[in-house]
């Protein structure tokens, strides 16, 4: 009888080492699936944002050249894309307490939530 329980002991350990050892090597994969999205994520936003820059870079430029011709002085044509972004950035720093940052907060909030629906979606699929 003593026997039988050690080997029931025995196998109890074995199974709990078996459990132990799954669940660290499941939360190691959770871990780095969690960091290779996050890595995805900002690479791709990294690239769209700097995508958005050039594009505002190379616009701006095109519209102050646009303007120097029309006004037949580059000093002007810059000094309207010049006068128009400082407005623009006026506008931005009295509004940005209403607006801004509540869109920018809410934004962020949506995309981190609908990120976690989908691996709730892709738990429930398991």
């Amino acid at each position: 009888m003593q026997e039988n329980n050690d080997k029931s002991i025995e196998d109890l350990v074995d199974d709990a080492k078996g459990f132990l050892e799954a669940r660290v090597e499941y939360t190691r994969l959770y871990l780095v699936e969690k960091v290779s999205k996050i890595f995805a994520d900002l690479v791709t936003s990294t690239a769209v944002i700097v995508c958005f820059i050039l594009a505002f870079l190379f616009g701006s430029v095109t519209l102050a050249l646009y303007l120097s011709d029309v006004l037949g002085s580059y000093a002007g044509g810059f000094g309207c894309v010049s006068l128009f972004y400082i407005l623009l950035a006026v506008i931005v720093y009295l509004t940005k307490d209403k607006y801004i940052e509540k869109a920018i907060i809410n934004v962020a909030i949506r995309k981190y939530f609908d990120k976690l629906a989908d691996k709730e979606e892709d738990d429930e699929k398991l």
